[in-house]
């Protein structure tokens, strides 16, 4: 289903954003690379005062690689839901009105179609607007309270959960990465506020050139290449990188020519 939200999407004319929450961060030195002189590496200190840590909530639009952030010292439910719910409706107001063209019962069926195959389906009220957003997050407790899920809906957002350990499926995670690498690499922090200035300016920097995130691209193309090579054991989930050669002589025609049968 994520994979499908990814790769269908866009042709379906339905906005699809990646959320999640890095961190925290603590102010202590961060490791790093750097150019030094031969001879001279860098050092860091081997003293630091525990000051707090801070958290960055992350929104990620995969179709351009616009990013929306925000830092935070704590991550409750009330500033989590409170910055998703104004961030969301924001791009919500970019959009063009909803246009609603189904009846009630297709309607029903669209939001239905992407809850195939869940043990725990989203419950969805009598009516429905159309569906114009999905939101692809993890399953944490704060991702999954009922008042924001309700909220998600009644504003035509679907939010779609990836299953416990597939945090790999949310796209948020690879832009954190790189936030955090640029930002914090090599540098010694000393508050949270400091902590989230950097990354909200690293933010902004990537927005002025952001890189478009495609599901699968070319190492998925080679995943599968190598897949193919793989010969499957018969019997067994054991796999060779070559085809096993027949022997010329079986085990049966070893027997025949030891007893002159």
């Amino acid at each position: 289903m994520i994979e499908e939200a990814y790769t269908r999407s866009e042709a379906l004319g339905l906005e699809l954003w990646c959320e999640d929450e890095a961190g925290p961060f603590q102010t202590v030195p961060q490791p790093g690379t750097s150019w030094q002189p031969e001879g001279q590496p860098a050092c860091q200190d081997h003293e630091y005062i525990r000051n707090g840590t801070a958290k960055l909530l992350t929104l990620l639009r995969p179709r351009d690689g616009k990013v929306r952030v925000e830092g935070a010292t704590r991550c409750t439910n009330e500033v989590l839901h409170g910055w998703l719910k104004a961030e969301l409706a924001a791009i919500l107001g970019d959009l063009p009105p909803a246009q609603v063209t189904l009846e009630a019962e297709a309607q029903r069926a669209v939001w239905l179609a992407w809850q195939t195959g869940l043990s725990q389906p989203i419950p969805l009220p009598d009516q429905l607007p159309p569906l114009r957003m999905l939101l692809i997050l993890d399953n944490l407790a704060g991702h999954t309270t009922p008042s924001f899920v309700q909220w998600c809906v009644a504003h035509g957002i679907l939010p779609l959960y990836t299953p416990l350990g597939g945090s790999w499926l949310n796209m948020a995670e690879s832009i954190q990465r790189i936030l955090r690498r640029r930002a914090l690499e090599g540098t010694h922090p000393q508050t949270p506020e400091e902590i989230i200035a950097w990354l909200k300016a690293v933010a902004a920097a990537w927005n002025r050139d952001p890189t478009p995130f495609e599901w699968g691209g070319k190492r998925a193309a080679r995943r599968a290449r190598q897949r193919a090579r793989r010969h499957h054991q018969g019997g067994s989930g054991a796999v060779t990188r070559r085809a096993v050669a027949r022997p010329r002589r079986t085990k049966l025609d070893e027997w025949r020519r030891a007893n002159q049968v």
